[in-house]
């Protein structure tokens, strides 16, 4: 007795341990993620009071040795490579993942996926020198550039390189969805091609439209392929949609700038504020994927 009585307080202490661990890391967290948004509200405070919110928000022109700061440039030209590369992304990712649930052999699929996953692991420094390398200097020969850094170069170099995600989350919520659906479908009478669209796809879109809004933040947070490839020249095209022309994303800027700054100065400030604003936006984009999924999971009854 007791023995038993021994082992039984010593499970109940390891399972305690490792409640209190995970416990303490949740919460671990929290601060962190509180401290980041304390670090950079107190370090862009100084920004938005000696320039005003509107100003630095809305103006059209970002020149740091003038002391003019205004991110509509950098908003203009991240929603133009945001927009693209998604486009890519979803053109490219969506079919891909459903042929790798849906329709390849198993023999295919064990050649495919390690593959995709590979392509995945590979640093964004190594897809910005193939950018560097290939992409642009194929944009400036086709398209008779002066130099093929521009927001079309950046969009497919992003669009290329958050495929593997895509797809990966995509197949994982197609291959989610219950065999029962399908051979309800199917025993039905409608087709391959019928119970995919009908059944397969609306069942899972709740994966599906989680990975492409996390696609977006990946997109618009990624710093060094982009840096190296879209210009980082902070301005509005002429016409706003010429994708063609320079242009320059928050990421961008903040690394292409903030090792030559000042520290205190309203240039450093504005740094942090732009940092802080996409801060906002990613984490906006969190909260609309949850509150996207729980509505299409009631809709559908998603997987």
């Amino acid at each position: 007795m007791e023995k038993m009585y021994r082992r039984s307080l010593s499970r109940r202490f390891g399972e305690r341990s490792i409640e209190a661990f995970f416990f303490l890391t949740a919460i671990a967290s929290i601060i962190i993620m509180v401290l980041i948004f304390y670090f950079l509200i107190r370090e862009s405070i100084p920004a938005f009071y000696q320039v005003g919110p509107l100003n630095l928000l809305l103006g059209t022109k970002w020149h740091s040795a003038g002391d003019i700061f205004g991110m509509m440039p950098l908003i203009v030209c991240a929603v133009l490579v945001t927009m693209l590369a998604l486009c890519i992304n979803i053109m490219i990712g969506l079919p891909l993942a459903i042929y790798l649930s849906e329709l390849a052999s198993p023999l295919g699929r064990e050649l495919l996926k390690p593959a995709i996953e590979l392509l995945a692991g590979v640093p964004s420094i190594v897809y910005g020198f193939l950018g560097v390398l290939i992409l642009v200097s194929y944009l400036e020969d086709t398209f008779d550039m002066l130099t093929g850094r521009s927001i079309l170069a950046g969009s497919i170099l992003l669009g290329v390189m958050f495929i593997p995600s895509m797809a990966t989350i995509c197949e994982d919520a197609l291959r989610a969805v219950p065999n029962e659906f399908k051979e309800g479908s199917l025993a039905l009478g409608a087709t391959r091609w019928q119970t995919l669209r009908h059944v397969t796809v609306p069942a899972a879109s709740s994966g599906i439209i989680a990975a492409i809004i996390l696609n977006v933040g990946n997109i618009i947070g990624e710093t060094m392929a982009v840096l190296l490839v879209v210009g980082n020249l902070p301005r509005i095209p002429h016409p706003f949609f010429d994708i063609f022309d320079r242009g320059a994303t928050f990421t961008s800027v903040i690394a292409g700038e903030m090792g030559e700054v000042a520290q205190g100065s309203l240039h450093y400030n504005a740094l942090f504020a732009v940092g802080f604003v996409l801060l906002i936006i990613v984490t906006i984009l969190n909260v609309a994927s949850e509150l996207i999924r729980e509505r299409i999971q009631k809709k559908f009854g998603g997987y």
